[in-house]
């Protein structure tokens, strides 16, 4: 294999210019990082509470095909006399 300067040079211009550019992009980076972590609380506190809901949901489902429970809402008309 022979020894290609071009290629060697380029290489030493990139890890010189990520060296010398590093301090400046790590707030950036730092930032973006932040933001990443933000976003995936947000839609985990979503998945939970929308686990919560269907959980309620098929609590009370349960509990009314075992008779344990009514109606879930009464009627509006009957508390109103219209019915």
């Amino acid at each position: 294999m022979r020894f290609h300067l071009p290629s060697y040079l380029l290489g030493v211009a990139t890890g010189a210019s990520a060296a010398a550019l590093a301090p400046r992009l790590r707030p950036l980076l730092l930032e973006l990082a932040t933001s990443c972590y933000r976003i995936a609380d947000a839609v985990m506190v979503r998945v939970a509470r929308g686990r919560e809901d269907i959980s309620d949901l098929l609590a009370e489902a349960q509990a009314r095909a075992r008779g344990r429970i009514g109606r879930a809402r009464p009627d509006l008309r009957s508390m109103h006399g219209d019915g």
